[in-house]
């Protein structure tokens, strides 16, 4: 049974980096670095043009800054604090999350919602920045942003899922980094954080809609910048939440299996 107390483990991650105030100038430094050259390169490839891909200059540029800041919700450094599953199932730690009072799927849980909240903070001070510098546009309308807020909240959910699946997939390959980089770059490709998905070829596009990536992120920041409209809105929510309860089942069922897999390597 879990203790009172297990709410603490929320902040594991969180406080590696509260803790290390270098680390915290160096993150706030690299977001304005990265805001910064999104904001000068979008705004460049819109130059000579008015509309690209059915989007004027300041909806791309708001796409791009707020799917920089959105990728901070998710960003922390596990490895520094050594506690990515990742490592743990290399030098053998990972039976004491089995030890444990807390169960490991409930300690992941609280770990991942702990990062999401920090990153959240960070996330929504660059927001308020980015929109009273003019950098981004404000949503067109209440409603839109309601819309905006429930599906980002369903696209975090559904990131989690995603990113415990990768986490997961550690208990058959046990050293996998290069194909949880490669996962990652999927990630972030699919999902729209390197460009909105609709620059990409229409098989592309066609192909993505049917894997969960494009929910975690291109569907809301697609609804903040009017690429999806308020009328479309119900069915992408539904598709997010389809995504959340199929990934929640698929999850569950691993976490069962990976019990069985449990075995101590290394020292």
């Amino acid at each position: 049974m879990a203790t009172p107390h297990a709410w603490r483990a929320g902040r594991v991650t969180p406080l590696g980096e509260l803790n290390a105030p270098p680390r915290m100038t160096a993150v706030a430094l690299r977001l304005a670095v990265q805001v910064v050259l999104v904001w000068s390169l979008w705004r460049g490839l819109y130059a000579h043009t008015g509309t690209t891909a059915g989007l004027s200059r300041d909806q791309a540029v708001t796409y791009a800054v707020l799917a920089v800041l959105a990728s901070r919700l998710r960003e922390l450094d596990q490895y520094a604090g050594r506690d990515s599953v990742l490592q743990h199932m290399h030098f053998g730690t990972i039976v004491y999350w089995y030890l444990r009072p807390l169960p490991p799927q409930r300690y992941y849980a609280l770990r991942a919602a702990g990062e999401q909240l920090y990153g959240l903070a960070w996330a929504l001070t660059g927001y308020l920045i980015c929109l009273a510098a003019g950098v981004v546009e404000p949503p067109p309308s209440a409603s839109v942003a309601g819309v905006f807020v429930l599906s980002m909240l369903l696209g975090q959910w559904v990131l989690y899922y995603v990113m415990l699946v990768l986490d997961q997939l550690c208990f058959w390959t046990i050293r996998n980094t290069a194909a949880m980089l490669i996962l990652l770059f999927a990630q972030n490709l699919l999902s729209g954080v390197y460009a909105p998905l609709w620059f990409f070829p229409d098989w592309f596009v066609t192909m993505s809609a049917f894997l969960p990536f494009q929910a975690t992120l291109s569907v809301p920041l697609s609804l903040y910048v009017g690429r999806i409209p308020l009328s479309d809105a119900a069915f992408q929510l539904s598709v997010q939440a389809a995504w959340v309860v199929a990934l929640a089942l698929f999850t569950r069922l691993l976490w069962r299996r990976a019990a069985r897999r449990v075995i101590s390597q290394g020292g």
